[in-house]
């Protein structure tokens, strides 16, 4: 039975479907959800616990992306990259078993139990580059635009395998409006042109 809207767990079932229907503890604390308010939720079903520390209402349509989703909420700083921002921008068939993040430099080790998570660190002008924001299950979501991921494939190539690299390189030169400038600025930014041009040149 929902709870009416007058009573405190009424209150926090709207503040959180406002909130696009997921919530992380500490929000919920600054917008005024006692916590046991939210574990009395938790208990009676009305919402659930996706991640420690981060609810969801339980009315929803199950979570399209369920891994980016914990990633979202949990690691504010996160970007998504590399694999993972490929498979997001339809520039690979690979499907990621890991979670690929890009963190500043001398940030702190992310701790997620879930999902399991590949983490490069990257200097403050490629860090900040590209980044765009999606809105996936109600959530912003932090990731790089498709140009710069496929800068960053090339840079770490070694990682992940020229092979990936070349084949979304490709992918991307097949979309429309793809802009040659934009993907060799990002190569610039990310130390790469001389690596990534003439792969480009030979697609051209």
């Amino acid at each position: 039975m929902p709870s009416p809207s007058g009573t405190p767990e009424g209150r926090a079932l709207g503040t959180i479907r406002r909130n696009g229907g997921t919530i992380r503890t500490s929000e919920a604390i600054r917008s005024g959800i006692q916590p046991r308010t939210l574990y009395h939720l938790r208990d009676t079903g009305a919402i659930e616990q996706v991640s420690r520390g981060v609810f969801r209402l339980a009315d929803l349509p199950a979570p399209t992306l369920p891994d980016l989703l914990i990633v979202a909420t949990r690691l504010p700083k996160a970007v998504i990259c590399l694999t993972s921002a490929l498979a997001l921008h339809e520039l690979t068939d690979e499907i990621p078993h890991d979670v690929h993040i890009a963190l500043p430099r001398k940030t702190e080790q992310p701790r997620l139990d879930h999902p399991p998570l590949r983490v490069v660190r990257l200097s403050p002008a490629c860090y900040q580059a590209g980044i765009e924001i999606r809105r996936v299950d109600g959530v912003d979501l932090r990731v790089y635009s498709p140009a710069k991921t496929v800068a960053d494939c090339f840079k770490f190539r070694n990682q992940i395998g020229l092979e990936t690299a070349l084949k979304a390189l490709k992918a991307l030169r097949k979309r429309r409006g793809f802009d040659v400038e934009e993907l060799l600025s990002f190569a610039r930014i990310c130390r790469v042109e001389r690596v990534l041009r003439p792969y480009l040149e030979a697609i051209l």
